[in-house]
């Protein structure tokens, strides 16, 4: 931080009851009030360098001023009065302000005298806060007290301005320090500068000035838009996003951050992580915001809902009254959100791919597995969160399967009809092997889905033996085929060879073929006869497990009656 003395006085100012005064041997003539506070001063100090005395005691004369509207209040006014007496001040950039904003109320220009005290703090700030980084933070800051007057005098224009210039300077040629405290990050190197090193320290600022600055930054198109969001981020997390910080502020404000937040986010899809949209729309619910940004925040969700992980999910319930732990309503809202922007996408042509329907059908199953096990949730809310994707974004239901089995173990007391309507979102068909092995011997189950999945189960067997007899009748006819075909050669060959024989008046040879002929034809019959033998028994029919679970399910029925 820099620094400049002036004066080479000591500081001979005290205070006696509600008055200060300066130690001198010359007696006060100038009374100078300012709030519940009484300055006995000299004319001959203060008037030579205050335009605005000039001006008051030339009207009244009685050597007693009111400055109950003094910028900064005594302080300031007290660092002009020290100036003007030569006492050693220390200006910096934590009382800049106030000392700039006094001296211009006070006139303290060149036209009232030479190496007045406005040009001895412009030439401060000139050289030596606006090119700091730290330093014009600070300045930005103070200025917030006294926006008006830091506004009109172009303080806070210029220190924008140089704050805006320093972000986007390289990060190769940032030489100045700051503040960086990423968990996980290790600077290795001196000239290692992450490019957004500049945003802890912006949020020291207030949200207007904060504001400001990330619009004039997002305006110029320099920065990537990841970047803004990453500003945004650590802005929300100082001060409205578990933040002792952001705790002390009130709800209103709180309000105001929130949807300045939501305002400033860029267009771009990933400028902003959906766990961070996330909590954005868990805090507008609760802090109550705007229509406007709850539904600009549930937009954004739903198209990014995809690359969410069960984590970024798991919000706590608005209310510790709330029907259950977690946040379920906001989960379905936002993947609703997502279902209407894919289908609206699809409709305008644009394809889309089913991969990321699939991640979030999964994504929602895993959330059920979790939100499952909470003693407080009830059957409906389960339901309609089943309910809030559609069928083509489940391509098989062993999740789904395991979130209700876990909620039926987790609420043994829930009702026959919620049962039957958990279960009836199962489909048979896109359960694997195992799952299905283990929902026929699933006792918590409704009979009527096991019986599903025991039917399903014998269809899907005699499915199997239907086409391994068929394939095996096609191999046997085509082996029978090839047979008679390498028959119907050698009977041919034999007759023209017997032909031949008989023009040269010779006599045929007996080769067998007509009796091997015979043979093959009665061994192919035998095999076709026994083939069918064997597919009649392999006929449709209960196997003895499913005829045991069966008989077992009837008394199970029986005894219920």
């Amino acid at each position: 931080m820099k620094f400049m003395k002036l004066g080479l006085n000591p500081d001979t100012f005290y205070t006696e009851e509600a008055t200060r005064t300066v130690i001198s041997d010359v007696p006060t003539d100038l009374t100078i009030r300012i709030d519940g506070m009484s300055y006995l001063l000299h004319k001959s100090c203060l008037v030579p360098k205050c335009g605005l005395l000039q001006r008051l005691l030339s009207e009244e004369g009685d050597g007693a001023v009111e400055l109950h509207d003094v910028p900064g209040g005594e302080e300031a006014f007290e660092l002009c009065a020290k100036f003007c007496y030569g006492i050693t001040i220390s200006l910096s950039a934590h009382n800049f302000v106030p000392a700039f904003c006094a001296a211009s109320f006070l006139r303290m220009t060149e036209k009232v005298e030479n190496g007045n005290f406005i040009a001895k703090l412009e030439a401060f700030f000139s050289s030596c806060i606006l090119q700091a980084w730290k330093d014009s933070l600070i300045t930005l800051q103070c200025a917030e007290r006294a926006y008006e007057w830091c506004e009109n005098l172009g303080i806070v224009r210029r220190c924008i301005e140089s704050i805006v210039d320093k972000i986007l300077t390289p990060p190769t040629k940032v030489k100045w320090s700051y503040t960086y405290t990423r968990p996980g990050y290790v600077r290795k190197r001196r000239d290692s500068v992450p490019k957004d090193w500049w945003t802890e320290d912006l949020s020291c600022l207030g949200m207007d000035m904060w504001s400001s600055i990330v619009t004039t930054i997002s305006s110029t198109n320099m920065l990537q838009p990841q970047l803004i969001g990453e500003a945004l981020h650590v802005y929300a997390q100082c001060w409205l996003l578990d933040s002792s910080e952001g705790s002390r502020d009130s709800p209103n404000r709180k309000r105001r951050i929130l949807e300045t937040i939501v305002r400033l986010i860029p267009a771009e899809k990933g400028s902003v992580s959906i766990r961070f949209l996330l909590r954005l729309l868990s805090s507008a619910n609760s802090l109550g915001a705007s229509s406007v940004s709850k539904a600009e925040l549930l937009k954004l969700c739903g198209l990014q809902l995809d690359e969410a992980t069960l984590p970024d999910l798991l919000l706590p319930a608005q209310s510790p009254n709330a029907a259950a732990s977690h946040d379920i309503d906001l989960v379905k809202m936002v993947a609703r959100s997502f279902l209407r922007q894919w289908k609206r996408r699809n409709t305008a042509g644009e394809s889309q791919p089913l991969r990321a329907m699939h991640k979030v059908g999964n994504l929602i199953d895993s959330y059920l597995q979790v939100v499952a096990k909470d003693a407080r949730m009830p059957a409906q809310k389960m339901v309609s969160l089943i309910e809030s994707i559609p069928a083509t974004a489940r391509p098989q239901h062993d999740h789904l399967y395991k979130a209700i089995n876990i909620y039926l173990k987790e609420h043994p007391d829930v009702s026959k009809a919620d049962k039957k309507h958990l279960c009836s979102f199962l489909d048979c068909q896109k359960l694997s092997p195992e799952v299905r092995s283990h929902a026929v011997k699933n006792e918590r189950l409704p009979l009527r889905t096991v019986v599903q999945v025991l039917f399903f189960e014998q269809e899907k067997g005699n499915t199997t033996t239907d086409k391994k007899h068929t394939s095996s009748k096609q191999l046997e006819n085509s082996v029978v085929r090839d047979d008679l075909s390498k028959l119907k050669v050698t009977s041919s060959a034999a007759a023209a060879a017997a032909a031949e024989e008989q023009g040269n008046g010779t006599r045929p040879k007996a080769h067998g073929t007509s009796g091997a002929l015979h043979h093959s034809m009665r061994d192919k019959a035998q095999l076709s006869q026994e083939s069918e033998a064997m597919g009649d028994a392999a006929a449709p029919q209960l196997n003895p497990s499913n005829r045991a679970q069966m008989r077992s399910l009837s008394k199970m029925t029986h005894i219920k009656r």
